[in-house]
């Protein structure tokens, strides 16, 4: 078999219903995986654009505006991840009908809910600009390298939401390989409309923005054209028009709190980005170490966190197609597999996020060294230092969250999204302050920045904390689980 064929093969569709469960958990994780790698090169690739012809003060504003678009695109990924789940379902007990209905539900809704919540998100710029403490008095540079990047992504996130309806869609079924070319192709396209964006015509940050949505919606529009064209059970007839209120309600029940959960972790985000932002308050400071090197470091925490979100994103259509077919012992069993394949990516990532930070080594991917300095080093050192070794946690955050889901108990992981709110903002209001003894500054302490830093691990654990109980209640004891 050829190199080209046994790629294909990776990514041919598969009946998560069936054969080995750590093979089949594995061979369905590699595709989802190379596909968020392939996100990821675009946003390093984006990040090293920027960070190349940019200044300090928009690169700072740039990774403060990372804060709030997270919170706008989580909520469509959650929607979307939610919906998800029942149209795995309707697949896994072979209800064609029901799988055709799910998708059309899912794309009106998508619409109506996508524009009502754009509309909102780009209303609520300015004011989340302003938690921030960015102004354009303060620094105009910064404020309109946040504000228009976030304005742009904010109007235009309905076409993440559309892509991921799409691939949810795909995956549904078993197919992989499709979404992963869609992916790269879109990729792509990005680098090189932030090429011809951000150099040659010198748009700067609007050109950042610009490419990325434009790359999305050409992904989307792909998407949905080769999911109609190669799978015929999901084109649209005229029974599928017919489907009842109550169905349209059970998709709101699943996506809205996985929406809403998500973007309550862009909230605790944006009050963790507040509270590093204080460690640049200073009148005579204009390289922004704080928000540069953290910021710098999240590209990193995000790139290798990888293994671990494609596992939890595997666990949703495992545990929904298995649910369908009315399989629990394998849905118990598909728990166990993947928290064991979650330890092991851990201790990969572990030893690779300890090698990158040497000298401050990962700061060089995105910075030119005009922008590196030991401060900025210092500041993104200290948060992978307290980060890494509670990956672990969030591996398992990743798995309870996506299983829960998966089996329809929704409102645990919304729980657990409130939990790291709270333990968010706990921690940042409080125990910085508490340590430095005083109001957070540039001339704070080391040891309250280092506290700021554990807002993440704390979060983590509180969500895994809150996921315990139900996981052991409809995951491990349950023998009966419900088929609606």
């Amino acid at each position: 078999m050829t190199l080209i064929n046994k790629f294909k093969k990776l990514f041919e569709p598969i009946d998560l219903t069936k054969g080995s469960i750590y093979k089949t958990i594995i061979v369905f994780t590699i595709p989802i995986l190379l596909s968020l790698l392939f996100q990821q090169i675009y946003s390093i690739s984006d990040a090293i654009i920027i960070g190349q012809n940019l200044n300090h003060s928009e690169i700072s504003g740039i990774n403060d505006a990372y804060a709030i678009t997270f919170m706008f695109t989580e909520f469509f990924i959650g929607l979307a991840s939610g919906f998800s789940v029942l149209i795995a379902k309707k697949v896994g007990a072979n209800d064609r009908i029901g799988a055709r209905q799910s998708l059309l539900i899912q794309m009106l809704l998508g619409l109506i809910i996508g524009i009502i919540f754009s509309i909102i998100f780009a209303y609520l710029v300015n004011p989340l600009l302003g938690a921030l403490d960015i102004s354009y008095e303060n620094d105009s540079d910064k404020y309109n390298s946040a504000y228009y990047y976030t304005l742009i992504i904010a109007s235009g996130s309905i076409t993440m939401l559309f892509y991921n309806i799409a691939v949810g869609a795909l995956r549904s079924v078993g197919e992989t390989l499709m979404p992963f070319l869609f992916l790269v192709f879109s990729t792509i396209l990005n680098i090189c409309l932030d090429l011809l964006f951000i150099i040659v015509l010198k748009w700067g940050v609007v050109g950042a923005a610009v490419a990325t949505i434009a790359s999305q919606f050409i992904a989307s529009v792909l998407a949905f054209v080769y999911l109609f064209v190669r799978y015929h059970e999901f084109r649209f007839q005229k029974e599928d028009f017919k489907f009842s209120f109550s169905y349209i309600l059970e998709h709101l029940k699943l996506g809205l709190p996985l929406a809403f959960q998500f973007s309550i972790l862009g909230i605790g985000i944006i009050v963790m980005q507040a509270g590093i932002i204080a460690f640049d308050i200073n009148p005579t400071i204009s390289t922004y170490p704080a928000e540069n090197g953290i910021g710098t470091a999240y590209k990193l925490s995000n790139f290798l966190m990888c293994p671990l979100i494609a596992l939890g994103t595997s666990m949703l259509s495992f545990m929904g197609q298995n649910l369908g077919a009315k399989n629990h012992q394998r849905i118990k069993d598909g728990f166990k597999a993947s928290m064991i394949i979650g330890t092991i990516a851990f201790a990969i990532i572990f030893v690779i996020g300890l090698l990158l930070t040497i000298n401050g080594a990962f700061l060089y991917i995105f910075l030119n060294k005009e922008k590196i300095t030991n401060e900025t080093i210092k500041f993104g050192n200290d948060y992978m230092y307290v980060m890494l070794p509670f990956e672990l946690s969030l591996m398992a955050l990743f798995v309870m969250r996506n299983s829960l889901q998966g089996v329809e108990k929704s409102l645990y992981p919304f729980l657990a999204g409130v939990a790291e709110l709270v333990a968010r903002c706990l921690v940042c209001y409080f125990l910085p302050a508490l340590i430095n003894g005083g109001a957070i500054t540039s001339t704070a302490s080391e040891a309250s920045y280092i506290a700021l830093c554990f807002a993440d691990p704390v979060a983590w654990l509180l969500a895994d904390a809150v996921m315990i109980y139900p996981i052991i209640k409809h995951i491990y004891k349950n023998k009966n689980l419900t088929v609606k």
